[in-house]
């Protein structure tokens, strides 16, 4: 479906949806398509039911019917198209899944006007984009940090944004979804395979950041995770008595400890920030998180010379989007994708296990 062309999207309503007004109805099978946008469509003759055009965004819908809704060409796109460098995962007619490096911001805002993703796929795929917001632009449907790595879908076109929201929406409910993550934490979470499950809202300190909240004041959010290694170091106070270190000298303990750990976690919802608040959350805040593992700088002490170098090398946290699953909005089957760590993480746990040894 081109971004020159009006889209067509077909609903059936059923009869315990009688009485519904047709704004409402029409948003809340249409997200992410806003109300307002749908009531000027409306308005506008693009909605029929059962082959009757319909104007008036307060008419009830009654028993079983079918709605068709004409979405016009969106306008010129915003943000300007730029000539960047994708790691294209794979693309057809109706999505392309990128391999997102760290230090790449998703979507034009504050601070960020020009050189994010969205400006690299707008000179990617032309045409080829969703008009679903109302300008053409790529469908974002999720996101990933700026210093987050890893895999994202986007669509191309108004109904593959609608099929992907769905299953990113449902969150894995459904079957259809699946995200995978790597993630280097401070410490050794207990027990070794767990699942935190805590609501997440905005920081009442920071309007920048996000916290976990009290019950009825952010939204549900669920992470599992699983130790996959863990990594060991020496406690001391100071770091040029490692040899003493070695030899148990007075004074100085030479007790192995937890110091890291290398997890996999799986998000059972997509809560901004998600990972790196639970983990921090649960004491475990991942390795170079300036905002989430501040009070754990410290916790470098018992690195080794190594280890550290490749820490202040990583400047960002140690996360990475590994995996991706979900069901073609088009043609139904089942994708899936795996993406290698990018070689800072593999440095600093290359440097981690050596440690250990």
């Amino acid at each position: 479906m081109s971004g020159s062309e009006d889209s067509v999207l077909s609903i059936e309503s059923t009869v315990e949806e009688t009485g519904e007004r047709l704004d409402r109805f029409l948003a809340r099978h249409l997200a992410p398509i806003s109300r307002s946008r749908l009531q000027a469509i409306i308005a506008a003759g693009g909605v029929s039911i059962d082959g009757e055009v319909v104007t008036d965004q307060r008419t009830k819908v009654k028993g079983e019917a079918a709605f068709s809704v004409h979405v016009a060409p969106p306008e010129p796109a915003e943000p300007a198209g730029e000539d960047m460098a994708l790691d294209v995962v794979y693309e057809d007619d109706d999505l392309i899944v990128i391999d997102k490096p760290a230090g790449l911001v998703v979507h034009p805002g504050a601070g960020h006007a020009t050189g994010t993703l969205v400006n690299a796929l707008i000179a990617h795929c032309g045409d080829s984009l969703s008009g679903i917001g109302g300008v053409r632009r790529p469908g974002i449907v999720h996101r990933l940090d700026k210093n987050t790595s890893g895999l994202l879908v986007v669509a191309k076109h108004d109904l593959a944004h609608l099929k992907l929201s769905e299953q990113f929406a449902a969150h894995g409910r459904d079957g259809k979804l699946s995200r995978a993550y790597t993630a280097v934490v401070w410490g050794r979470p207990a027990p070794v395979k767990g699942r935190v499950e805590a609501p997440i809202g905005r920081s009442k300190l920071s309007r920048t950041k996000m916290a976990v909240v009290r019950p009825g004041l952010g939204r549900a959010a669920a992470t599992k995770y699983a130790v996959l290694e863990t990594f060991t170091g020496v406690a001391r106070d100071d770091l040029s008595v490692r040899a003493v270190a070695k030899t148990g000298g007075p004074g100085v303990s030479s007790e192995p400890m937890n110091v890291a750990s290398r997890l996999t976690l799986e998000l059972e919802t997509g809560r901004t920030h998600q990972i790196r608040v639970h983990m921090a959350h649960i004491g475990h805040p991942l390795l170079g998180d300036d905002v989430y593992g501040s009070g754990f700088k410290t916790s470098a002490r018992y690195l080794t010379e190594s280890s550290r170098d490749e820490l202040v090398a990583l400047n960002r946290q140690a996360l990475h989007a590994h995996g991706l699953g979900f069901e073609h909005p088009r043609t139904r089957e089942t994708m899936t994708f795996e993406s290698d760590l990018p070689e800072d993480m593999q440095r600093l746990i290359r440097a981690l296990s050596e440690q250990s040894a």
